[in-house]
Parts: C-alpha cells; sequence; structure tokens
C-alpha cells in the first residue's frame, strides 16, 4: 500500500495503515510574528489613514478660508516636483494639472443642487472604501493594480465631491490637483523611503501624525482624540492581537502529496 490516490492499488481509497500519521507535523512553516517588528509594518496604515485626515483637514481650512488658494498651488506644485523625482509618470499630449484646470468650473458645480449633508456622507463612504481597498503590501510597481487602482478612485471622487463645496474655480482646480498627488502619487514615494530606511519611515510616521494634530487643534479636539486612539491601536495593540491568536494556529503537514492552491 502506498499514499497515492492516482494509481490502481488493492485498497479502497480511504485505507490508512498504522503508520499513516507517524510524520505528521503540526506548524513546521508557521512565521512567529516579533512585536515590535509588526509595529513597524503597521507604520503604512497609519501612514494611509493619517494623509486621508490631512487632505480632510485641508479642505476644511481652505472651505474656512483659513488658507489661500495661491498657497494650496504652491505647496501641491512643490509636492509635485519632490514626488516626480520618485516616480515619473509617463504622459504623452495630455497635462492632468491642464485638466483639472479646464473642468475646475464644471467640478465646481457638479453637485450644485445637492445638499452639503449628502455631499459629506458620500465623502465619508468613499474614504473608508479608500482605506480598506489601498495596497497596503509595500510593493514598489510603476504599475496600479485592483483594487489599489480602485481605493485611489474613490479618493479622487470624494475629493470632487468636497472640491464641489467650494466658492473659487482657483480652490477646486487647487484641491484636486492636490488630491491627484496625495492619493496617486505620494504612496509611491512612503514605499520607496520605507525600502532605503526604516528610520526614514517611522520620522515619516510621526510627521504625519504632528501633521493632523497641528491642522485639527482649531477644528475639533474630539478628531484628535479619535485619531490618536485609532493609530495607537492600529500600530500597538493590534500587534499585540495578533501575536495572541497565533497560539490558535493549526497548520498540518505529512508525507503525502499535498494540493497547493495558486490563489
Amino acid at each position: 500500500w502506498q499514499k497515492l490516490l492516482y494509481i490502481q492499488q488493492y485498497y479502497p481509497d480511504n485505507y490508512v495503515d498504522e503508520t499513516f500519521l507517524e510524520e505528521l507535523q503540526r506548524n513546521v512553516n508557521v512565521h512567529t510574528y516579533k512585536y515590535w517588528n509588526l509595529v513597524r509594518e503597521s507604520t503604512v496604515i497609519s501612514q494611509h489613514f493619517s494623509s486621508v485626515i490631512i487632505f480632510i483637514g485641508i479642505f476644511i481650512h481652505l472651505y474656512n478660508e483659513n488658507i489661500t488658494e495661491n498657497s494650496l498651488l504652491i505647496s501641491s506644485s512643490a509636492l509635485l516636483i519632490l514626488l516626480f523625482l520618485i516616480w515619473t509618470m509617463k504622459m504623452k499630449d495630455i497635462d492632468p494639472r491642464f485638466i483639472a484646470n479646464s473642468f475646475s468650473p464644471i467640478l465646481k458645480t457638479l453637485t450644485e443642487k445637492t445638499s452639503s449633508d449628502t455631499i459629506y456622507a458620500l465623502t465619508v463612504i468613499f474614504f473608508i472604501g479608500n482605506l480598506f481597498l489601498h495596497d497596503y503590501s509595500g510593493k514598489i510597481t510603476k504599475n496600479i493594480r485592483f483594487p489599489d487602482s480602485l481605493s485611489i478612485n474613490l479618493a479622487i471622487f470624494a475629493s470632487v465631491l468636497l472640491a464641489s463645496r467650494l466658492t473659487s474655480n482657483k480652490g477646486v482646480f487647487g484641491l484636486l490637483a492636490f488630491a491627484v498627488e496625495w492619493f496617486a502619487l505620494l504612496p509611491f514615494f512612503l514605499r520607496f523611503v520605507k525600502k532605503v530606511s526604516i528610520v526614514y519611515d517611522l520620522i515619516n510616521t510621526a510627521m504625519f501624525i504632528i501633521i493632523v494634530i497641528v491642522l485639527f487643534i482649531p477644528i475639533s479636539k474630539v478628531v484628535i482624540f479619535t485619531f490618536c486612539f485609532v493609530v495607537f491601536f492600529v500600530n500597538f495593540i493590534c500587534p499585540i492581537w495578533l501575536i495572541s491568536v497565533q497560539k490558535y494556529k493549526n497548520q498540518i503537514n505529512g508525507p503525502w502529496d499535498e494540493a497547493k492552491s495558486k490563489f
């Protein structure tokens, strides 16, 4: 008798002898997580979550006229230059900034008849979808794949909705140009930094958190408290949670032929 089902034998298919489980092994190839490694790897979640909150904070300040359209345009242009050095976009005859500028009057009035409550509710839903579908793997690729492409589109849709609440064409253009750089190009820059140095990656994380706090001090203390709690929970509590459930892992290996899934 052999432990093979694809050859003809004089035994039923469910037959096993007394030695069948002698070579059984449990959790042989299971990776054991270390707490501080998980903390470092979870910074990518905090960074993206912070970037969404930063964008919302910038919109609120722009809407309340605490910052000017010109300052946003200058900042987004400087950001574009920095990100362009990290990842070169291959554009042929069309400039995306020209597109945003040309359609700013249309986008400004796109949802003019829609109530602000509906706009803000849809914005929250789109940003939540962006957070769930974002590519947190840290791989540096020029091709944006699904579901990350859907995540970026959701963020841009949310940005268009927020931009439609602004009163000036220049403000709409500035916010949308910033949104494209912030949600489409910034993740590539952050992945590159993480690959270069984990220290720089941690500095970026701390910097993002500080920016969120500074932006929301005049807006809402509750948002700051909630944001800090979420970041603390994701970075320091979730790793403990993951390590604690490792004891329930039960991967069985043996001398039999194992099917390898391709999915």
